[in-house]
């Protein structure tokens, strides 16, 4: 066996808010999106943000964006969101995040980016923060190279915790010697297949499994650009702060821009 990974979760994990969401504007002036449904995507990530996401309202999402991507050209996709992943990635990142994937690969560690976005939207992301390895949601592509509607592989709950065995298996990979980071109860498959899972940003049902199995617990606050240096980064912090009423505040500063925009 070799040593073990780190595997992350990217949407409030190493990123503030939806990797998915936060390319509404984008996909809006390429023409993707329509007025409406770019309004959609930002009430919720309005939600998610305060409230987190739980299973129902994931599988909610995940029909809306495959009924809504269907047809779409799948190189356009990417092209876009490579010219745009500075604009939306950079203010972002978590510092806390940035510091901790560090310290993994001096320590000898691989670091995956796993997350139930589209593989399309989460290699670039990941790329741009110099993470080659990434697990992510595949969308099965038609003979055209549009969306077909489907997908190929969901890369969620036991999905994640299934992808990470088979890569562990392949590569020979010790999962007790290997991380996990994810701020949500629905990733707990994952948490639990490594000997070392860790909490971070946890919504409620995640905060109280962790207490109770005696899991690690992070708060990450500080988003900032990559292009800081890492060893400039402040450590983990474990202790909650006011991050909560922070988010609210931001996300009701959007509601009112986007309601104001929507109304013009």
């Amino acid at each position: 066996m070799t040593s073990g990974a780190a595997f992350f979760d990217l949407d409030k994990t190493v990123i503030a808010k939806s990797s998915t969401l936060a390319f509404g504007r984008p996909l809006y002036k390429a023409g993707f999106l329509n007025r409406r449904s770019l309004l959609k995507a930002g009430i919720a990530q309005i939600v998610y943000m305060m409230f987190g996401a739980d299973h129902d309202q994931i599988e909610k999402v995940r029909e809306q964006l495959t009924a809504l991507t269907k047809g779409w050209d799948r190189f356009e996709i990417e092209r876009l969101v490579k010219e745009t992943v500075d604009e939306v990635v950079a203010p972002l990142v978590y510092a806390e995040a940035l510091a901790i994937i560090d310290e993994h690969r001096k320590n000898g560690r691989r670091v995956v980016v796993i997350s139930s976005s589209p593989y399309e939207v989460v290699k670039p992301l990941a790329g741009y923060l110099g993470i080659s390895e990434v697990i992510a949601t595949r969308s099965r592509i038609g003979d055209d190279g549009r969306y077909t509607g489907e997908l190929e592989f969901y890369a969620y709950a036991s999905g994640k915790a299934d992808a990470i065995r088979d890569l562990a298996a392949r590569d020979g990979l010790s999962l007790e010697d290997s991380y996990a980071y994810s701020d949500s109860y629905t990733d707990r498959p994952m948490l639990e297949v490594v000997g070392h899972p860790v909490a971070v940003n946890p919504d409620k049902e995640l905060r109280q499994l962790a207490n109770e199995r005696d899991w690690q617990v992070m708060t990450f606050k500080n988003p900032v650009s990559v292009r800081s240096r890492l060893a400039e980064l402040p450590k983990p912090d474990p202790v909650v702060s006011s991050a909560a009423a922070a988010s609210l505040i931001g996300a009701l500063v959007v509601f009112w821009a986007m309601r104001r925009r929507a109304r013009a």
